[in-house]
Order: structure tokens, then C-alpha cells, then sequence
């Protein structure tokens, strides 16, 4: 990869396992960096848990540098305790991004699957079998959190660029759309 390629981080947050997936795009080129877990000890007390995921995110940012950091979204189950946790999980992964001055961008389990597979609704094994397709991989990862948080790199990557080069536009809103694009608007005579 070239020295100006984007690096993205995507995460898929969890309080016993952390999946994160590193990759490196180079125009419309993707490759495989980096993908693997963070396995902590479900009887650690949960901050130190807490401190060990921001630890962790820190680690990956000092060594690959990303340009672009992207997490999953807690979806909303019926366990209260559960979202707690997740959610806390979720916002060290954020705080550490932030802290090194990443933009933050979240998408939800659904958005994450659906650009991947094209199905919202796919489950895990689907996801993996495109990222394989898509970066050309044969090693499956011990945990399916790995390749979660790589499905969420790249879901990033497809949402901020275009496969029809020079078409990604970085709007802001149907405001800023409205201001690029006066010579469309009809004025009533």
C-alpha cells in the first residue's frame, strides 16, 4: 500500500470480547491489516474491563495510525444491564478515538451487514463469507467479533466513497445539498 493510503479502524465493542479490524484503502483497493479480539476476564471488575478496551483502542491507534475510526452501534435488546455494559464498552472505544483526535462514526448492526451482503438481516457466517470474498482471505478468525468489527471498516469505506469515482460528495444535510445545487431549484415565477 501506498504511504497515502486511509487506514480505518472498526471496532465491534463488547465487555468480554472486543473484536477490531484494521484495513488500508488505496483508491478502491482494500487490504487486510490487522484483525483480532481483545478477550477479557468476565469476573475482572467492569472498569477495569473498561480500562483495558480503551487500553487496547489507544494501542492500535498509536501503532496504525488510522484516518478513520468506525464502530458498531449497541442494538436495543430486551436486557437493560446488557445495553448498560455494552454501551460503556462503546463509549471508552469512542473516548480513545477521540482522545487521539479520530472522527467518530457509528453504524448499526443492520447498516453493517447490509453493506456488506446487500441483507440487513444476514447472520455472521454470511458477513464472513463476503469479507472473504471481498479481501480475498482464507483464514477464519477465532472469534466471529474480529471479522464483525472488519465488516464494520469496510461498511465505513463504502458509505463515505463511491464506486463511481469522483461522485462521493461530502454533503452535509439537504441544507448544504440545497446550497451546491441552486441551478436545480425551480423559483416559483
Amino acid at each position: 500500500m501506498k504511504k497515502n493510503a486511509q487506514i480505518i479502524l472498526g471496532i465491534d465493542p463488547g465487555t468480554i470480547i472486543m473484536g477490531y479490524g484494521l484495513i488500508a484503502v488505496n483508491g478502491q483497493k482494500l487490504q487486510l491489516l490487522h484483525m483480532d479480539v481483545l478477550k477479557l476476564n468476565a469476573k475482572k471488575d467492569q472498569h477495569i474491563r473498561l480500562e483495558l478496551i480503551h487500553r487496547r483502542v489507544a494501542e492500535l491507534i498509536q501503532e496504525y495510525q488510522p484516518t478513520s475510526f468506525a464502530i458498531e452501534a449497541p442494538f436495543f435488546g430486551k436486557n437493560v444491564q446488557s445495553m448498560l455494559k455494552l454501551g460503556r464498552a462503546q463509549g471508552v472505544a469512542i473516548a480513545a478515538a477521540i482522545q487521539a483526535g479520530l472522527e467518530v462514526c457509528e453504524y448499526s448492526p443492520k447498516k453493517v451487514k447490509q453493506s456488506i451482503t446487500g441483507n440487513g438481516n444476514a447472520d455472521k457466517h454470511q458477513v464472513w463469507s463476503m469479507l472473504q470474498r471481498i479481501l480475498t482471505i482464507e483464514e477464519k478468525p477465532e472469534f466471529l467479533d474480529a471479522s464483525d468489527a472488519l465488516a464494520v471498516a469496510i461498511c465505513h469505506h463504502y458509505q463515505t466513497t463511491s464506486p463511481i469515482p469522483g461522485a462521493a460528495s461530502k454533503l452535509k444535510g439537504w441544507e448544504d445539498f440545497l446550497k451546491k445545487n441552486e441551478h436545480r431549484i425551480r423559483k416559483p415565477v
